[in-house]
């Protein structure tokens, strides 16, 4: 049911044009947020538009590579010029295992085996883009001394996992990344915490044939898991809340015990 606590509300998503960046930006939208979704691909954004159906009079889209400081400083002139101010930043383009081996769920391969190529492509995407997109932005969230910034990121299990190079490594980057952007962004008012799904998800990170592969085997977890953490970190509920690492499947006692301790 659409609701509107996050009316005013702007909201910038990246790799937003499927899997948990679609989810995230429909429930943003859902909830009264005006919401930009970026990708690489214009027309994968055009047709995530088309999906959000009504909601998209509240959602535009932009190409954005996360990799290119150009198309970066592009997108944060325009929220510049359009809105004038930014609410929440949501970090979560990126590349997955496929990029390295199709059949990472059911052959891992061995570290030794990885090119270099492969490996800084991912790394580049996944944490040098993190990187990027947040250092281009935060100028603007420090000058107006309010923000919110959220990474997705993955289960430490993966980050151990056999054959998880270079999407471990990438992830476990983002992590620390995160922690060591929400120190330096707490004496300006800026929230910075990590939101993961809790487990495998039904994204094209997985190919078809290898959910096929799965079946019976793994149960994958729905994008919309991700709804109802993206829209109480968007929210002031969650103001001054920072460095925090939540997974959507535990999300529910998380906030309980948020409640204890404050």
């Amino acid at each position: 049911m659409e609701n509107r606590q996050l009316t005013d509300k702007k909201a910038v998503i990246t790799g937003a044009s499927s899997g948990l960046g679609f989810a995230m930006a429909q429930a943003l939208a859902q909830a009264g947020a005006t919401v930009l979704i970026t990708a690489r691909s214009r027309s994968s954004l055009d047709d995530a538009l088309s999906r959000l159906g009504a909601l998209s009079g509240r959602v535009q889209a932009r190409v954005l590579d996360v990799r290119d400081e150009e198309s970066i400083a592009a997108t944060v002139e325009w929220v510049r010029t359009q809105w004038g101010s930014l609410d929440l930043l949501v970090n979560n383009a990126g590349i997955g295992m496929r990029t390295v081996n199709p059949d990472f769920m059911t052959s891992p391969q061995p570290f030794y085996e990885v090119s270099a190529t492969g490996f800084r492509d991912l790394l580049d995407t996944n944490l040098t883009g993190y990187f990027l997109v947040a250092k281009a932005f935060a100028p603007l969230f420090v000058a107006q001394g309010h923000g919110k910034i959220v990474n997705i990121s993955m289960n430490h299990d993966t980050m151990r996992r056999k054959g998880f190079i270079p999407y471990g490594p990438s992830r476990a980057g983002a992590e620390s990344l995160s922690l060591i952007m929400a120190e330096d962004l707490r004496e300006h008012h800026i929230d910075v915490n990590m939101l993961l799904p809790g487990g495998a998800t039904e994204t094209g990170m997985i190919p078809e044939e290898q959910r096929a592969a799965l079946a019976g085997r793994v149960d994958l977890l729905p994008p919309d898991i991700m709804a109802r953490p993206i829209v109480f970190l968007a929210s002031d509920a969650s103001t001054g809340i920072t460095g925090q690492r939540i997974v959507a499947t535990e999300f529910e006692q998380w906030l309980t015990e948020q409640a204890v301790t404050q």
